[in-house]
């Protein structure tokens, strides 16, 4: 699924670990309490997508745009996060 388009997707819950989602489009998607340990997201647009309780654990979200995501619950263990962009920068 490298570059696919899947903004507005609801995919909560869903078990995508180690999937290959790199510069996908998940702008406002919904990934309540997915799994995506180990995936590769990089340059993936997740622009105002809710991520509450997502397991990222070793996943690669390097140049991913997380403008708007609220990362509570979010679990990070080992993501990479080089260069990703937020509203702050």
């Amino acid at each position: 699924m490298n570059g696919a388009n899947l903004s507005g997707a609801n995919l909560s819950k869903s078990q995508l670990n180690g999937a290959i989602l790199s510069g996908a489009n998940l702008s406002s998607a919904i990934l309540i309490n997915a799994e995506l340990k180990i995936a590769d997201l990089g340059g993936v647009d997740l622009t105002n997508s809710r991520l509450k309780g997502a397991n990222l654990k070793g996943a690669d979200l390097s140049g991913a745009n997380l403008s708007g995501v609220n990362l509570e619950d979010v679990d990070l263990t080992n993501a990479n996060l080089s260069g990703v962009k937020t509203i702050d920068n």
